[in-house]
């Protein structure tokens, strides 16, 4: 006797092997920046989370384990990491694409939000330091270590220049001007400081 195939039931899919929607882990998203705005990363709650994002923890849980790796799951889809080293040909203009990405960066909600508070909470708990450190740190050190290897190869700087230094004049004031003060970051401020870190690196 044969079977039709097209009257035999559809195959469930086995448990546990349900396909995560993306509009979900949006909304779950979005729900963590509101929240972390609303209460702070020490009050947030997974609980609060989800009645925010209208959703069940469990479909939190699924995609998470804990509100501080969700934290920095959303941080790191904001870094760095991952884009191409800027190569204009010159110190100057490498400096000057450098600070328009971090600016574009810094623009978004989850840095105005989300990061001075999740720094303030690293100034407390030494996980969250370490884990802020490698989500937000690592791919603008390795942007400036480019940066500053092409300058030394060029000529434009000594040998031995720091890149961390390159970073620290950099980022530092348009991090203070841009998520601290939140005073404008015009096209203007933005030459005049790229003209400011190259001096600053050349005079050590």
């Amino acid at each position: 006797m044969t079977t039709d195939p097209a009257a035999a039931p559809a195959r469930r899919a086995p448990a546990g092997a349900a396909v995560l929607r993306a509009d979900v882990t949006e909304a779950i998203r979005d729900a963590v920046v509101e929240e972390l705005a609303a209460v702070g990363f020490a009050r947030m709650s997974i609980e609060g989370i989800a009645r925010r994002a209208g959703v069940g923890k469990t479909a939190v849980y699924r995609r998470w384990k804990s509100k501080l790796h969700l934290v920095l799951d959303l941080v790191g889809a904001f870094a760095v990491d991952g884009l191409p080293v800027p190569a204009t040909g010159s110190l100057y203009g490498d400096v000057r694409a450098l600070l328009e990405v971090m600016s574009h960066v810094l623009r978004h909600p989850v840095a105005s939000a989300v990061i001075p508070d999740l720094l303030v909470e690293a100034a407390r708990n030494p996980e969250i330091a370490e884990a802020v450190r490698g989500a937000l740190l690592d791919g603008q050190r390795r942007m400036a270590e480019g940066i500053v290897s092409g300058a030394v190869t060029r000529g434009e700087l000594a040998e031995g220049t720091d890149p961390g230094r390159a970073l620290d004049l950099a980022i530092g004031p348009l991090y203070w001007r841009q998520v601290v003060v939140r005073d404008e970051v015009t096209t203007g401020y933005l030459d005049e400081l790229a003209r400011s870190v190259v001096a600053g690196l050349r005079a050590v």
